[in-house]
């Protein structure tokens, strides 16, 4: 009798750490159940915000640009074009925008970092990739957010109007 009653209570216990309620906890076997991620992200009304100051930016130093701004994703929220500004320039702010955010550091600093010689050269060939200066990534703390490019007057002041952009919303990115 022992052996039966241990088998019906061995069985018993299999039976309910093998029930629904069980998997529910998060753990079934070897596997996990994983919960929701919650990811910071940038409003439409941010976006325009940093695009206006940093073409207003270029605006200002005799410049008719291009300004664009995309979201943690690589995704294009706001472009924007001066009504002067060269036909290619809009592309130019996209894909500077663009690869600040998914290389999370400055287009200068990534065009140093895969110069000619570099072992990440290769990283220029990606598509959408642009490695000249003008794009910064937005970023909350250490995590990036989204990124914004200037194209259409010097490296430089394309540069310095993507940042002009971003420290016009510095206190919302804190």
């Amino acid at each position: 009798m022992p052996f039966a009653r241990t088998l019906v209570l061995g069985l018993g216990l299999s039976l309910l750490l093998g029930s629904p309620a069980h998997a529910q906890s998060g753990t079934q076997g070897t596997a996990t159940v994983q919960g929701l991620i919650t990811q910071r992200g940038m409003s439409l009304g941010m976006a325009r915000t940093i695009a206006e100051a940093a073409l207003a930016e270029c605006k200002a130093r005799g410049y008719n640009t291009a300004v664009a701004v995309v979201d943690r994703g690589g995704q294009l929220l706001v472009l924007l074009r001066d009504e002067q500004a060269a036909p290619q320039v809009g592309e130019m702010a996209r894909r500077k925008a663009y690869t600040a955010r998914m290389f999370r550091v400055s287009t200068q600093e990534f065009q140093k970092r895969t110069a000619n010689d570099a072992p990440q050269a290769g990283q220029r060939n990606l598509a959408d990739i642009l490695a000249l200066s003008g794009g910064v990534p937005i970023q909350l703390g250490k995590e990036t957010i989204g990124g914004v490019g200037s194209a259409g007057s010097t490296l430089d002041i394309d540069d310095a109007c993507s940042k002009a952009g971003i420290a016009k919303v510095a206190d919302l990115l804190k």
